[in-house]
């Protein structure tokens, strides 16, 4: 049987919602595990995306996996995306007309997983995101670091933003506060490893 997940993915591949397809050459769903506490939502695929259909697998995908790996974590066991799912020519940056277009897929991506962390990575995921989630956003400098408790598609969760890797890559100087962000992150995460461990106990003592 098709799950539902397939057909969003099928669906996702066979786009023609924006100029974006004309010029692509593989759409880049997202990858990982959809059974997962944690989304990792950047803005849009690259050239190595581009070329391979898989996200965060360029020199900013590389710095990325050593972010994700430093705080204990693999890629596979969390999801990662973009809000915008084919590459925008010359990795220009997604306009607000491309990422309207293309959101809606990003949404039922997040009600079919249910995180319970999202994590954007650079200013327009999470511009979008926050807005999405009803806070009021400023700008990258002044709101990145920071956990939000919100209420988004129905679902409580978290959602921090940071920088993109590859603005790091650009300026070696926010390497350090991309990796006090995932220190951050990692805080969230065994925060809800440890609710998560809770609430199955109490479960389990319930049953005895």
């Amino acid at each position: 049987m098709i799950s539902e997940w397939d057909i969003l993915i099928n669906e996702i591949r066979n786009c023609r919602k924006c100029s974006l397809y004309l010029s692509r050459k593989n759409v880049v769903p997202g990858e990982g595990s959809v059974i997962t506490d944690i989304m990792f939502i950047g803005e849009a695929p690259g050239s190595t995306e581009d070329e391979t259909g898989r996200p965060f697998v360029g020199a900013a995908g590389r710095l990325l996996t050593q972010l994700i790996e430093s705080i204990g974590l693999k890629r596979d066991e969390i999801y990662i995306t973009n809000i915008v799912k084919c590459r925008p020519p010359e990795n220009r940056d997604p306009s607000d007309d491309e990422i309207k277009m293309c959101y809606p897929y990003l949404v039922k991506q997040i009600q079919l997983i249910k995180p319970r962390l999202i994590v954007c990575l650079g200013r327009h995921s999470a511009r979008t995101l926050f807005k999405e989630s009803g806070l009021k956003w400023r700008s990258m400098n002044s709101m990145h670091g920071r956990v939000y408790s919100v209420k988004l598609y129905g679902l409580d969760l978290k959602i921090i933003a940071t920088f993109h890797p590859a603005a790091a890559l650009y300026n070696p100087g926010l390497r350090k506060e991309l990796e006090k962000d995932f220190k951050i992150i990692m805080d969230i995460i065994y925060e809800i490893k440890g609710s998560s461990e809770k609430k199955t106990k109490s479960l389990l003592d319930f049953l005895r």
